[in-house]
Protein backbone atom coordinates (compact mmCIF):
# COMPACT_ATOMS: atom_id res chain seq x y z
CA UNK A 1 0.00 0.00 0.00
CA UNK A 2 1.58 3.32 -1.04
CA UNK A 3 2.00 6.06 1.52
CA UNK A 4 2.01 9.81 1.06
CA UNK A 5 4.81 12.12 2.10
CA UNK A 6 5.03 15.87 2.03
CA UNK A 7 7.53 17.24 -0.52
CA UNK A 8 11.14 17.46 0.56
CA UNK A 9 12.29 19.99 -2.03
CA UNK A 10 11.03 23.43 -3.02
CA UNK A 11 10.54 22.30 -6.60
CA UNK A 12 8.30 19.47 -5.36
CA UNK A 13 6.39 21.88 -3.11
CA UNK A 14 5.74 24.21 -6.03
CA UNK A 15 4.72 21.33 -8.28
CA UNK A 16 2.26 19.99 -5.69
CA UNK A 17 0.64 23.39 -5.21
CA UNK A 18 0.62 24.16 -8.93
CA UNK A 19 -1.04 20.83 -9.76
CA UNK A 20 -3.80 21.64 -7.31
CA UNK A 21 -4.26 25.28 -8.26
CA UNK A 22 -4.37 24.51 -11.99
CA UNK A 23 -7.03 21.83 -11.55
CA UNK A 24 -10.29 23.43 -12.66
CA UNK A 25 -12.38 20.93 -10.68
CA UNK A 26 -11.57 22.66 -7.39
CA UNK A 27 -13.18 25.91 -8.54
CA UNK A 28 -16.60 24.56 -9.52
CA UNK A 29 -19.26 25.10 -6.91
CA UNK A 30 -20.87 21.75 -7.56
CA UNK A 31 -17.71 19.72 -7.00
CA UNK A 32 -16.00 21.98 -4.50
CA UNK A 33 -14.70 19.92 -1.62
CA UNK A 34 -11.71 21.99 -0.54
CA UNK A 35 -12.32 24.67 2.05
CA UNK A 36 -12.11 28.13 0.47
CA UNK A 37 -10.07 29.48 3.38
CA UNK A 38 -7.41 26.86 2.76
CA UNK A 39 -7.54 27.41 -0.97
CA UNK A 40 -7.21 31.17 -0.53
CA UNK A 41 -4.01 30.59 1.46
CA UNK A 42 -2.56 28.28 -1.19
CA UNK A 43 -2.28 30.79 -4.05
CA UNK A 44 -0.33 33.52 -2.19
CA UNK A 45 1.85 30.87 -0.53
CA UNK A 46 2.69 29.46 -3.95
CA UNK A 47 3.47 32.92 -5.32
CA UNK A 48 5.71 33.80 -2.37
CA UNK A 49 7.63 30.54 -2.56
CA UNK A 50 8.04 30.83 -6.33
CA UNK A 51 9.29 34.42 -6.03
CA UNK A 52 11.68 33.50 -3.23
CA UNK A 53 13.08 30.55 -5.21
CA UNK A 54 13.56 32.66 -8.32
CA UNK A 55 15.28 35.35 -6.27
CA UNK A 56 17.60 32.76 -4.76
CA UNK A 57 18.49 31.41 -8.20
CA UNK A 58 19.33 34.90 -9.44
CA UNK A 59 21.48 35.64 -6.38
CA UNK A 60 23.31 32.34 -6.60
CA UNK A 61 23.97 32.74 -10.33
CA UNK A 62 25.36 36.24 -9.77
CA UNK A 63 27.53 34.98 -6.92
CA UNK A 64 28.94 32.15 -9.05
CA UNK A 65 29.69 34.49 -11.98
CA UNK A 66 31.43 36.97 -9.71
CA UNK A 67 33.49 34.24 -8.01
CA UNK A 68 35.09 33.49 -11.39
CA UNK A 69 36.07 37.15 -11.72
CA UNK A 70 37.79 36.96 -8.33
CA UNK A 71 40.33 34.39 -9.48
CA UNK A 72 42.68 36.81 -11.25
CA UNK A 73 42.76 39.54 -8.54
CA UNK A 74 43.32 36.87 -5.89
CA UNK A 75 46.12 35.24 -7.87
CA UNK A 76 47.83 38.59 -8.50
CA UNK A 77 47.56 39.66 -4.87
CA UNK A 78 48.95 36.32 -3.71
CA UNK A 79 51.89 36.56 -6.11
CA UNK A 80 52.82 40.10 -5.08
CA UNK A 81 52.47 39.47 -1.35
CA UNK A 82 54.44 36.21 -1.55
CA UNK A 83 57.19 37.72 -3.72
CA UNK A 84 57.53 40.69 -1.40
CA UNK A 85 57.80 38.47 1.66
CA UNK A 86 60.34 36.24 -0.10
CA UNK A 87 62.51 39.27 -0.86
CA UNK A 88 62.09 40.44 2.74
CA UNK A 89 63.15 37.08 4.20
CA UNK A 90 66.14 36.80 1.84
CA UNK A 91 67.22 40.32 2.79
CA UNK A 92 67.05 39.30 6.45
CA UNK A 93 69.07 36.15 5.78
CA UNK A 94 71.74 38.24 3.98
CA UNK A 95 71.87 40.58 6.93
CA UNK A 96 70.57 43.56 4.99
CA UNK A 97 67.52 43.86 7.25
CA UNK A 98 67.59 43.10 10.96
CA UNK A 99 65.61 40.07 12.07
CA UNK A 100 63.86 42.17 14.70
CA UNK A 101 62.06 43.97 11.85
CA UNK A 102 60.17 40.79 11.01
CA UNK A 103 57.91 41.36 13.98
CA UNK A 104 56.54 44.48 12.24
CA UNK A 105 55.07 42.10 9.65
CA UNK A 106 53.60 39.76 12.26
CA UNK A 107 56.38 37.23 11.67
CA UNK A 108 58.61 35.61 14.31
CA UNK A 109 62.24 36.71 14.24
CA UNK A 110 63.37 33.20 13.28
CA UNK A 111 61.08 33.04 10.23
CA UNK A 112 62.62 31.29 7.22
CA UNK A 113 59.49 30.34 5.26
CA UNK A 114 56.40 32.09 3.96
CA UNK A 115 53.18 32.06 5.99
CA UNK A 116 50.11 30.45 4.46
CA UNK A 117 48.59 32.94 2.02
CA UNK A 118 46.92 30.39 -0.25
CA UNK A 119 43.56 30.72 1.49
CA UNK A 120 41.30 33.77 1.36
CA UNK A 121 41.64 34.35 5.10
CA UNK A 122 45.40 33.87 4.95
CA UNK A 123 45.81 36.27 2.06
CA UNK A 124 43.64 38.91 3.72
CA UNK A 125 45.50 38.62 7.00
CA UNK A 126 49.06 38.52 5.69
CA UNK A 127 48.41 41.08 2.98
CA UNK A 128 47.39 43.61 5.61
CA UNK A 129 50.31 42.62 7.84
CA UNK A 130 52.81 42.95 4.98
CA UNK A 131 51.68 46.43 3.94
CA UNK A 132 51.48 47.67 7.52
CA UNK A 133 54.85 46.11 8.42
CA UNK A 134 56.64 47.77 5.53
CA UNK A 135 55.05 51.11 6.41
CA UNK A 136 56.35 50.82 9.98
CA UNK A 137 59.85 49.76 8.88
CA UNK A 138 60.15 52.62 6.38
CA UNK A 139 58.90 55.10 8.95
CA UNK A 140 61.79 54.03 11.18
CA UNK A 141 64.30 54.80 8.44
CA UNK A 142 64.54 51.44 6.71
CA UNK A 143 65.43 51.24 3.03
CA UNK A 144 62.50 50.31 0.78
CA UNK A 145 62.25 46.92 -0.86
CA UNK A 146 62.06 46.84 -4.65
CA UNK A 147 60.85 44.27 -7.15
CA UNK A 148 58.13 44.38 -6.08
CA UNK A 149 57.66 47.68 -4.32
CA UNK A 150 55.17 47.87 -1.49
CA UNK A 151 53.17 50.26 -3.67
CA UNK A 152 52.63 47.52 -6.26
CA UNK A 153 51.78 45.05 -3.52
CA UNK A 154 49.24 47.44 -2.02
CA UNK A 155 47.66 48.18 -5.41
CA UNK A 156 47.06 44.53 -6.25
CA UNK A 157 45.99 43.74 -2.70
CA UNK A 158 43.42 46.57 -2.75
CA UNK A 159 42.02 45.30 -6.07
CA UNK A 160 41.67 41.84 -4.57
CA UNK A 161 40.13 43.15 -1.36
CA UNK A 162 37.56 45.18 -3.29
CA UNK A 163 36.62 42.08 -5.28
CA UNK A 164 36.45 40.05 -2.08
CA UNK A 165 34.14 42.59 -0.42
CA UNK A 166 31.88 42.53 -3.46
CA UNK A 167 31.76 38.74 -3.34
CA UNK A 168 31.05 38.79 0.39
CA UNK A 169 28.05 41.08 -0.16
CA UNK A 170 26.76 38.77 -2.87
CA UNK A 171 27.14 35.81 -0.51
CA UNK A 172 25.18 37.69 2.14
CA UNK A 173 22.45 38.46 -0.39
CA UNK A 174 22.30 34.79 -1.40
CA UNK A 175 22.14 33.72 2.25
CA UNK A 176 19.31 36.21 2.85
CA UNK A 177 17.41 34.83 -0.15
CA UNK A 178 17.84 31.28 1.16
CA UNK A 179 16.67 32.36 4.60
CA UNK A 180 13.51 33.81 3.01
CA UNK A 181 12.78 30.40 1.44
CA UNK A 182 13.37 28.59 4.71
CA UNK A 183 10.89 30.85 6.47
CA UNK A 184 8.18 30.13 3.88
CA UNK A 185 8.58 26.34 3.86
CA UNK A 186 6.74 25.60 7.15
CA UNK A 187 3.72 27.61 5.99
CA UNK A 188 3.66 25.85 2.61
CA UNK A 189 3.95 22.44 4.25
CA UNK A 190 1.13 23.29 6.64
CA UNK A 191 -1.12 24.35 3.77
CA UNK A 192 -0.27 21.23 1.78
CA UNK A 193 -1.10 19.07 4.78
CA UNK A 194 -4.52 20.73 5.11
CA UNK A 195 -5.20 20.40 1.40
CA UNK A 196 -4.13 16.78 1.17
CA UNK A 197 -6.20 15.81 4.23
CA UNK A 198 -9.29 17.38 2.67
CA UNK A 199 -8.65 15.75 -0.70
CA UNK A 200 -8.12 12.28 0.76
CA UNK A 201 -11.18 12.69 2.96
CA UNK A 202 -13.29 13.50 -0.10
CA UNK A 203 -12.21 10.34 -1.94
CA UNK A 204 -11.95 8.00 1.04
CA UNK A 205 -15.01 5.97 0.03
CA UNK A 206 -13.53 4.99 -3.35
CA UNK A 207 -11.68 1.70 -3.92
CA UNK A 208 -7.91 2.06 -3.47
CA UNK A 209 -7.04 2.10 -7.17
CA UNK A 210 -9.57 4.88 -7.84
CA UNK A 211 -8.82 6.77 -4.63
CA UNK A 212 -5.08 7.06 -5.28
CA UNK A 213 -5.63 7.99 -8.93
CA UNK A 214 -8.06 10.79 -8.04
CA UNK A 215 -5.84 12.13 -5.26
CA UNK A 216 -2.83 12.20 -7.55
CA UNK A 217 -4.77 14.44 -9.94
CA UNK A 218 -4.85 17.05 -7.17
CA UNK A 219 -1.14 16.91 -6.48
CA UNK A 220 -0.82 14.35 -3.70
CA UNK A 221 2.39 12.35 -4.06
CA UNK A 222 2.49 8.71 -3.01
CA UNK A 223 5.53 6.53 -2.49
CA UNK A 224 6.02 2.80 -2.46
CA UNK A 225 8.23 0.99 -0.01
CA UNK A 226 11.08 -1.06 -1.35
CA UNK A 227 9.98 -4.33 -2.97
CA UNK A 228 6.34 -3.25 -2.63
CA UNK A 229 4.23 -4.01 -5.75
CA UNK A 230 2.96 -0.91 -7.59
CA UNK A 231 -0.64 -1.96 -7.77
CA UNK A 232 -2.22 1.50 -7.48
Amino acid sequence: MPYRRLPKTDAARLKALRTLLENNDIYTVQNRFIDWQTLNKARPAYDRLLTACEQYKVCMATQVRNSKKMAKPQRNAMLYVSHFLQVLIMAVERGEIKRSNLTHYGLPEDTTALPNIKTLDGLLYWGEKTIEGERIRLKKGGRPIYNPTIGMVATHFDIFKEAFEGQRKLQERTAHALDAIQKIRPEVDSILLELWNQIEHHFEALPPENRFAECRKFGIVYYYRRHEPHDY
